[in-house]
């Protein structure tokens, strides 16, 4: 989810605390709990400064070793035990643990459900987990975390009603996206009328509760682009992976390297300049007022020595820009 939904859950985590008669009963551990689980709803995401390092870097590592198995223990210790130091060890321990805990989980477990992923099953593998359920903005659940909020801070209603309600409604509208995803992915032969035997299908949620993206992959490496808008499906853009030299020479550069671990949906497009080559990587999942912004590239020489490279988020003008500063 995005850094505003992850901080709403945290402040939701901390109303729904007011459930447990230890941490209500005594204002200085509900501070604590509220600073734990709005902190614990955002520490995952502390990998983001390896944008200071290099974008190759955090391209590879987001949401990976830092949404881990042993990274939601390390956390829970961590910010645990910063808040028993900052409270004079006076806390209870089980209880605060368990509030910290609750909050990282639900982090790690919220980000399962988007289209990016993480690695949350690291050490037993390293495979990027993405279920394509819930966008990484959610309107609904932002929604209802602030409307919640309000009326607990304006004292309106009380918080063990509020949140309790809250998260029960949520669960219901996790189960419910979660079977028409599921439904749609199965209907898709069914809705394709160009549909092959050997088709693959991803189907990727957006801010409309009733509109997804439909990504159609084939074996020979053919993917082709469409939406599905109120059950309609209309297929927009394909793209066919370029067979030539540079693309394999290419994947041996690092930027590229860390762009393919990340993404198992990347088509490359050579473009032959009088200087050389442009390799482009594209991740077809991520269309954009026609262009694909999440990209990796690799400039060559005409003796396929690199000029320069570049990762990440951008418009076809900036990355162009981009790309030329780093070629000289």
């Amino acid at each position: 989810m995005d850094s505003g939904t992850h901080l709403v859950m945290g402040l939701g985590l901390a109303g729904l605390a007011s459930i447990d008669p230890v941490i209500a009963s005594d204002q200085t551990v509900y501070a604590a709990v509220l600073i734990g689980t709005v902190v614990g709803s955002q520490a995952p995401d502390l990998d983001g400064l390896l944008r200071f390092r290099s974008n190759a870097v955090y391209i590879r590592n987001h949401r990976g070793a830092s949404h881990s198995l042993p990274a939601i223990v390390i956390w829970t210790a961590l910010i645990t035990l910063l808040l028993q130091v900052g409270f004079s060890f006076s806390l209870p321990w089980l209880h605060i643990t368990g509030w910290v805990l609750l909050a990282v989980v639900v982090h790690v477990f919220s980000d399962l459900f988007n289209t990016y992923g993480t690695q949350a099953m690291r050490p037993i593998t390293d495979k990027w987990i993405s279920w394509n359920i819930i966008h990484i903005f959610d309107p609904v659940i932002f929604t209802l975390h602030v409307l919640a909020i309000v009326l607990w801070a304006l004292r309106i209603a009380d918080p063990t009603v509020i949140f309790p309600i809250m998260y029960g409604l949520l669960i219901l509208y996790y189960i419910w996206r979660t079977i028409v995803h599921h439904a749609l992915v199965k209907r898709m032969p069914q809705i394709d009328e160009e549909y092959r035997e050997s088709d693959t299908y991803i189907v990727i949620p957006t801010v409309s509760l009733y509109d997804w993206n439909i990504v159609k992959r084939r074996p020979d490496g053919y993917f082709t682009i469409g939406d599905l808008r109120r059950g309609n499906l209309r297929w927009v853009d394909s793209a066919r992976c370029a067979e030539h030299p540079v693309v394999e020479i290419s994947k041996n550069d690092p930027a590229i390297r860390s762009f393919l671990y990340f993404t198992s949906y990347a088509c490359a497009e050579v473009k032959e300049h009088s200087w050389g080559y442009e390799v482009r990587w594209s991740d077809v999942r991520y269309r954009h007022r026609k262009q694909y912004p999440f990209v990796g590239v690799l400039l060559l020489d005409s003796d396929y020595k690199t000029l320069g490279s570049y990762v990440g988020w951008l418009s076809d003008d900036r990355l162009q820009k981009r790309l030329r500063m780093n070629s000289y």
